[in-house]
């Protein structure tokens, strides 16, 4: 099975390395030191990794016969795809592979279909599942324990339980809409509590 496992973005110097948007959980197997990775565009590769670093909390990667920042910046944008065999599972119980994720159907709690995962991204600071709803329309869904609740494999689906406003932005204006108005309350009985302190103070003063 062939899965992407990063894209190729700008030059990073002089001498030939790129940066790199990692797509894998396992960068240090799968983009690691004498791999051989396919491309899309094909007519690019295949490209062998030769060194990898990593500047500033990005992967740097240098491919061999890539020498120059010329060079690096004909790269630029191109897909990197690993072959992975499919019966292959992460070491760890609770970690996934993108391709056992891929389309999962995404449901409530209670049942309620959500949509199903058809895409998964890896940023910096968390994954997101892009989960295409029954109208074709897409929400991003952030792969934390505190919204993905289960994965499921033998059933193929995701049980998640969303914040207010996550899959319905009109659930997040009614939360919006109460918390403005309990604060605004609050502040009410604020300004009615100070004006009365301070007509007592003056009172106090005037019999004085």
């Amino acid at each position: 099975m062939e899965l992407v496992v990063a894209r190729i973005g700008r030059a990073h110097g002089i001498k030939g390395e790129v940066t790199v948007e990692v797509r894998t959980d396992e960068p240090e197997l799968r983009l690691s030191p004498g791999a051989v990775l396919r491309t899309e565009p094909a007519t690019v590769g295949p490209l062998t990794i030769e060194t990898g670093r990593v500047h500033s909390g990005r992967l740097l990667l240098r491919f061999a016969g890539v020498k120059d920042r010329t060079g690096a910046e004909a790269l630029r944008n191109t897909l990197l795809i690993a072959e992975v065999d499919p019966a292959e599972l992460p070491e760890e119980p609770d970690e996934y592979y993108d391709h056992q994720l891929m389309d999962l159907d995404v449901v409530l709690a209670d049942g309620t279909e959500i949509g199903r995962i058809t895409e998964i991204s890896h940023l910096p600071s968390q994954d997101l599942f892009i989960v295409e709803r029954p109208d074709g329309s897409e929400v991003m869904i952030p792969f934390v324990e505190e919204i993905v609740a289960e994965i499921d494999l033998e059933e193929q689906r995701c049980v998640i339980t969303p914040p207010p406003g996550l899959i319905d932005e009109r659930e997040a204006i009614v939360v919006s809409t109460r918390d403005e108005e309990a604060a605004q309350a609050g502040n009410d009985a604020a300004d009615s509590a100070d004006a009365a302190d301070s007509t007592g103070s003056e009172d106090s003063g005037d019999r004085a």
